[in-house]
């Protein structure tokens, strides 16, 4: 049974930082992708990385302010978040897919963590 388990959510002030972690279980993946939706929003992309080189794509909301990274061996995604702001606040999931292509669309994915809160205050 595959799992994907999120943690590093938490409440930080404006500015601050926080580190996402998102481990899977039961099997192996090269592509990830970070999605989050805040209250009364659709669910947005926010990061994903692919294939054997990494490649990584991000939402200009958070470019230069968010780094996704991957852990192969411990079948681990992360993203880091700096100069986080109130509007970044929302439910933060990882999902893990088969395909290395169009990972901007939760369509997708196939596997997806339950969720962690983040939320950034002013």
């Amino acid at each position: 049974q595959v799992q994907l388990v999120e943690s590093g959510g938490g409440l930080v002030q404006a500015g601050g930082s926080l580190r996402l972690s998102c481990t899977a279980s039961g099997r192996t993946f090269s592509n990830y992708g970070w999605f989050r939706q805040a209250p009364g929003k659709e669910r947005e992309f926010v990061a994903a990385i692919a294939g054997s080189a990494g490649n990584k794509d991000y939402a200009d909301s958070v470019k230069g302010r968010f780094t996704i990274s991957r852990d192969n061996a411990k079948n681990t995604v992360y993203l880091q978040m700096d100069s986080l702001k109130p509007e970044d606040t929302a439910v933060y999931s990882c999902a893990a897919s088969s395909r290395t292509a169009a990972l901007r669309s939760s369509a997708m994915y196939y596997y997806w963590g339950q969720g962690t809160q983040v939320t950034v205050s002013s």
